[in-house]
């Protein structure tokens, strides 16, 4: 087995690093020292310090000779691997398999290192993915580089290669952050279309459809800012109702009376519910409890666990409003809370018309359980 070169080593390394950007001033401050030192050193002591050096790199490092048969490697090479192969018999890289970005299998005389040497130059800007005995699997990006004598022949070659495993990991979630973005987006449209839509179809001239969309539009809206300011894209079902109900309790009668635990609902649910609330809550401004200076309004909810599952379950409860009789027709707000509930998120729901105030009970399932957040 061939000896490396290790001047050619120090000069290509101070290349490779400058590219790779994967060691800090420390490190790049020991290879100038050793660069320093090399003229006056022993070759032996030369390579014992250059060893040193390569096992403190954070990097995988391994060096070949001009056939590409392995000469050394440092711990972190063998890490990456997930195995120690032989010096001198193993070519072109120790991994055990090799795959390019896409999955397909990369035979190791076509990986990276291999082209460099025999094409004779530096090959950048790849990447592979390494698979371990244990079958784990890591990408990296390699930087094999050829080393050169004095008169310009080849005499092997080194490699660096990085993980970029969490880079990966990174592309990967903003990928996914892109996709949900997109659901989101469109399920957004479609829901400020049916609103239109059925608002169209129930408003009797253009300024009530002017008023009872916006005001939807508007709820929505306000959803969606509740659901932005949480990182984890939820919100409370308490503050959904404070959302809405705030505005028409403002005098300090406190004749509207919210109880129940901090429950917190996913994005999926909390649209769906806010909108709900604010039929609820704008059916009870214009024609329940809250139209009249003496009603109230009730909203308990708490969390049921049963067989198949958790399901938050809240009432809807007012009194001394004015006369409830079942409606003749059936309105948007109606229609929103037996269909949209119901096909959106599975609500089970519950509409009666007593002669003290409208009652309206909801049973919605938790996909996973409840959220339940600390008090």
């Amino acid at each position: 087995m061939d000896t490396p070169n290790f001047s050619l080593l120090e000069a290509a390394f101070e290349k490779v690093l400058g590219e790779g950007g994967a060691v800090d001033g420390n490190t790049r401050s020991r290879v100038v020292q050793d660069g320093a030192e090399r003229d006056a050193a022993p070759d032996i002591l030369r390579e014992r310090r250059f060893h040193q050096l390569l096992e403190a790199l954070p990097a995988a490092v391994y060096t070949t000779d001009a056939a590409g048969r392995l000469t050394y490697y440092n711990h972190a090479a063998a890490e990456l691997w997930g195995q120690r192969p032989d010096l001198g018999t193993t070519a072109w890289c120790g991994s055990w398999k090799l795959y390019g970005p896409d999955g397909t299998p990369l035979p190791h005389e076509a990986c990276p290192m291999a082209r460099a040497l025999k094409e004779n130059r530096p090959i950048r800007g790849v990447e592979a993915i390494v698979e371990r005995p244990d079958g784990v699997r890591v990408p990296f990006l390699p930087y094999p580089t050829p080393l050169h004598d004095e008169a310009g022949t080849l005499v092997g070659a080194v490699n660096m290669l990085i993980d970029i495993s969490e880079r990966k990991r990174a592309e990967e979630h903003q990928a996914l952050l892109i996709r949900e973005l997109h659901h989101r987006v469109k399920n957004t449209l479609a829901t400020v279309q049916a609103i239109m839509g059925s608002t169209a179809r129930t408003a009797s001239s253009i300024a009530e459809f002017e008023e009872k969309f916006i005001g939807r539009v508007a709820s929505l809206s306000r959803t969606h800012s509740l659901l932005t300011e949480d990182v984890r894209q939820t919100t409370r079902f308490g503050d959904l109702l404070r959302n809405e109900l705030d505005a028409f309790d403002d005098d300090g009668s406190q004749r509207i009376r919210l109880k129940g635990p901090l429950v917190e609902l996913s994005s999926d649910l909390a649209v769906p519910i806010g909108m709900a609330i604010h039929e609820l809550s704008t059916n009870a401004a214009k024609h329940g409890a809250l139209s009249v200076p003496g009603g109230r309004l009730d909203v308990t909810w708490s969390i049921s666990i049963e067989a198949d599952g958790s399901k938050l379950l809240f009432q809807w409860l007012e009194q001394d409003g004015p006369p409830v009789e079942a409606p003749t027709r059936r309105g948007f707000g109606t229609r929103l809370l037996e269909r949209v509930l119901t096909s959106q998120v599975s609500a089970e729901v519950g509409i009666l018309f007593e002669g003290t105030g409208l009652r309206v009970n909801v049973a919605l399932p938790l996909p996973g359980g409840p959220a339940l957040a600390s008090a």
